[in-house]
Parts: structure tokens; sequence; C-alpha cells
């Protein structure tokens, strides 16, 4: 339900202009990198040595960003304190022979990444966004963020029965177009290396996905409510960053050690170098240990005072579907956080989490929801399972209960975003 009286708007105009500046993972951690710097962290190469130094590190791999603070108190043996999120999000991606086209349209070939909503791509105005890759293995970011993409949808007068269902072929359906007349090969690679400044024939990789060009706004008669993309889930991202840097900043002494974990793929399974199923956290954590004089037995006594929570986007109850949702749980968009549980740990969520949330809600002075799906509709899942499986280490899933989840453009409060970032704080600060 609405406060009535808004909260700090601020952290979540900040929200709306990092989702508007990331359409890609790979632009998400690079613009959350930028706000670690800006708050004094400083980029560790995982190719060279660690210092001991107390203060702020992060390290950046593809789309997957690992970033900590190590207090003046710090010892070898000193828990972890993790806020877990994930970059990527549902969307269609270019394949590796990118330009198609059929009779007289030339077209973008395309592949659907995650479990995107089909049906909200349709006729909507796209840029295109990723990573280039150049002969010399240098990367570069591309944002070309203006209409310049579309997936057609048939007219009415062709389906005249598609309001009684639409069904989409992912193959033939979703193919957006760019333009008239014949594709050619390389199309596609020019059109992107004269946006960036960048040398065709030396592309020769690319990670690119499409994204809508439509900015985040306000929405509502008192503006209670924030449409944007990407929310699932650089929403927890953008407040995780917001509550490592606050804690960093105040220059606290917790007894724990502060980290944030965005990573990647989690829409596909988070089976990656750069996903929560991957070395990557563990790699960093172990160093991160052994740099300050750590041994093994450090380490084990690390891991087992570790907490994780696990911030992704959750469901708010549908008014025009609540059968489908719990009865007895029925989040509201600026009702605080929720506390996601599932007993057949699609979830990772157990009491003593529970109680580890509840307890930062409190210190913070935050509001916190329960969730629970319908015991008759499939649960999702996040990385939360996957952390506390592969690191052995307590993990808590919240988030922030949203409508049209894996749209390309999702709804939310627009308290939540700040009641979120405040939670995320008071734990990483506790």
């Amino acid at each position: 339900m609405s406060t009535g009286t808004p909260f700090d708007r601020g952290h979540t105009d900040g929200l709306m202009s990092f989702l508007a500046a990331s359409p890609s993972p790979y632009h998400a951690v690079a613009n959350a990198a930028a706000r670690l710097e800006k708050a004094g962290f400083q980029q560790v190469r995982e190719s060279e040595p660690w210092d001991a130094a107390p203060g702020g590190r992060f390290v950046l791999r593809g789309g997957a960003l690992i970033a900590w603070y190590v207090p003046e108190s710090a010892t070898p043996a000193t828990p972890f304190r993790i806020v877990g999120a994930h970059t990527d999000s549902p969307n269609l991606r270019v394949k590796p022979v990118p330009d198609t086209g059929a009779h007289g349209w030339r077209q973008v070939a395309v592949e659907i990444y995650g479990g995107a909503l089909l049906n909200t791509w349709l006729d909507r105005d796209l840029g295109i966004s990723g990573r280039l890759t150049m002969r010399d293995g240098t990367t570069h970011l591309v944002n070309v963020d203006r209409a310049v993409l579309r997936v057609p949808q048939l007219a009415v007068h062709l389906d005249r029965q598609v309001n009684e269902g639409l069904k989409l072929n992912r193959q033939r359906h979703m193919t957006p177009v760019w333009g008239l007349g014949e594709s050619r090969e390389g199309d596609l690679l020019r059109f992107l290396g004269e946006e960036s400044g960048l040398p065709a024939e030396e592309i020769t990789g690319w990670d690119l996905m499409t994204h809508s060009v439509e900015a985040p706004s306000y929405l509502g008669r008192e503006r209670e409510l924030v449409a944007g993309p990407r929310m699932d889930n650089l929403l927890s991202v953008h407040a995780g960053v917001a509550a490592l840097t606050a804690v960093a900043q105040r220059g606290s002494q917790p007894g724990t050690i502060p980290v944030l974990a965005a990573f990647d793929h989690e829409e596909n399974g988070s089976q990656s170098d750069t996903g929560a199923e991957g070395p990557l956290l563990g790699s960093v954590l172990e160093r991160s240990v052994f740099a300050r004089g750590g041994s093994y037995e450090d380490r084990a006594r690390a891991w087992a005072g570790t907490v994780c929570l696990s911030s992704d986007t959750g469901h708010a109850v549908h008014p025009n579907y609540p059968e489908r949702h719990e009865p007895g749980h029925h989040p509201l968009p600026n009702g605080g956080p929720i506390l996601k549980v599932n007993v057949n740990q699609r979830y990772s969520t157990d009491g003593r989490g529970r109680a580890l949330f509840a307890a930062a809600c409190e210190r913070a002075g935050v509001p916190w929801q329960s969730f629970v799906s319908h015991n008759d509709v499939p649960c999702g899942t996040t990385i939360g399972p996957i952390t506390a499986a592969r690191h052995g280490i307590t993990t808590v899933d919240i988030g922030v209960a949203i409508l049209s989840m894996h749209s390309a453009r999702e709804l939310c409060g627009a308290d939540d975003p700040y009641l979120l970032a405040n939670c995320l704080t008071a734990f990483l600060d506790g």
C-alpha cells in the first residue's frame, strides 16, 4: 500500500537514471563501478597480486562485479555479509550471423534470452547495446539508444482470433525489422562500427542485445509507482551499490566484511564463469582472506559466520489475477521488501534467515512483507539456493514486489527501492 507521504525519492531518481544508462549487463557493471570509484573503491585485477590494506575494492569480469569493503578492524577470519544480485534481464540477443531479412525487409536475427514475456517486445521501439570485442582482444561498450529496431505484430485483420490468445513462434515471429531493401552480410557490424567510432573490419566478437528506448518514469495519480525496464534485477544491484558505499563512507567498523556480488546469467541458470554457480565469488572471498595473511582455517572460520541476502524481485499481488497468488500472502507495492520462502528450496530462506532479515529491517526502521507461491503455481528460483549450496553459507532470499516481471517494462512502488537500500545498509553494517 502507499504510505501517503513519499520517502526519499532521490534514491528512486537515481535508480531510474541507472536503469536508463544500463541497457546491458556490461553497462550495468561499468556504471556500478563508476559509482564505487566515486566512493573511494579501487578496482583490482584478478591477474595481479592483492594487498592487505583496508578499504574498498572491486573486481570486474564481463557482466559481473564483486565489491567489498575491508574495515581496519578486520582479521583474516572475519566473516562476510554479502548482498547477492544479478545484472542480466530477459531480452532479445543478436545471433552470430545477424544479417537477415525477407520480402524486401532488412532484419536482425535474434535469440530469446531467458524467460522473456514475448508479447511485451512487440511493436516497441528498440535500441541495441552490449559489448564489441576487437581483433586485438580489447572490448568496447556500445549503446545505440534510439529507435532502430522493431518487432511488428500481425494486424488484427490478418489474425481475427488474436484476442482469444496470442501465440508467438520464437523462431519465426520475433525477428525485428530495421530497414528496407536486401540484407547484406556485415550490415549490422558496419552500422555499429560507425556508431561507436570503431573499424568494423576489426570487430571479431560481440555480445549484443536489444532494449526498449522508452525512459523509466513515475506513474500514477500521486507518482507512487515507477515503470521501467530491467528492474529484475538492476533494482537490487543499484540498492546494493548504494548500501555498500553508504557503509564504506560512514567509516563503520562492523564485525563483518560487507560485500556486493552482482552476477550475470541468472536468467538462464547461472552456469557460467560470471554466474552464481561459477567460482567467481568463492575465488574473490578466498583471495581476500589470503591477502590478509589468512590460512585455510581462517577461511573456514570466516565462511562459518558468513550470511548472504540474495536480493531479487518477486511478485506483487496482481489485482486482475488474485487467484494466481497464495491467498494468505499478498505483498503490495510500497509495503517494503519481501522475504521469499519456499520449503522445497527454490528459495533458500529458513527460520534463522527470517530472523536475520527481520532484525536488519527493524534496525533500518523498514516495514517488510512475506512472499510464498500458490501451491498450484510453480515457484521460480534465484541465485540464493545456488549460493547456499556452492559455498555452504547461510543465505536468505528477499527482494521487492513488482508487477509484469520479465516484461520489457516492469512496475514497482516508488518507495520500495529506497526501503530496500536502507534494509541492505543495515544488514551490511550489522
